[in-house]
């Protein structure tokens, strides 16, 4: 995932070439609505902040897995939300489905692991859209990366 703002530079058809080769999937918010990204933006400062920064990695596999850890075990199900009236978000999802509510969606972040596909539709596996890409965009080449 390559979350960024609307920039030109991130829109134009050779980034968004070079992430496709790289299988990554690019999330920026519609135009004219900069609130889109708000709630990732939010949880890249808590990763960043509650994860990252406070932690010493050896090995980048090592990373992963406590990014895994973090999301799955601690922001999805014991993290505390201001958003959800500071309940976790599984907790949220509960009340609001045993209170007979219309169906509402926590800020609940998913893990995709590294097997996920885009499928020919333009939608990853499990239903998330990916953004539409140009109908013949230029390759750079190989990133030196």
């Amino acid at each position: 995932m390559h979350h960024s703002d609307r920039g030109v530079q991130y829109a134009s058809a050779e980034y968004v070439a070079i992430l496709t080769g790289h299988g990554m999937v690019s999330s920026m918010s519609r135009p004219a609505n900069p609130y889109d990204n708000a709630s990732c933006e939010s949880f890249i400062k808590t990763l960043k902040r509650e994860e990252i920064y406070a932690n010493d990695y050896s090995t980048l596999e090592q990373l992963r897995e406590q990014v895994e850890e973090f999301i799955e075990r601690y922001y999805n199900q014991q993290r505390l939300h201001s958003a959800l009236g500071y309940c976790t978000p599984h907790e949220f999802e509960q009340k609001s489905g045993s209170a007979g509510e219309a169906a509402l969606h926590s800020p609940t972040v998913v893990f995709w692991p590294k097997t996920a596909q885009i499928l020919p539709t333009g939608m990853l596996e499990e239903g998330t859209q990916t953004p539409s890409l140009p109908q013949h965009p230029s390759l750079l080449g190989e990133s030196t990366r």
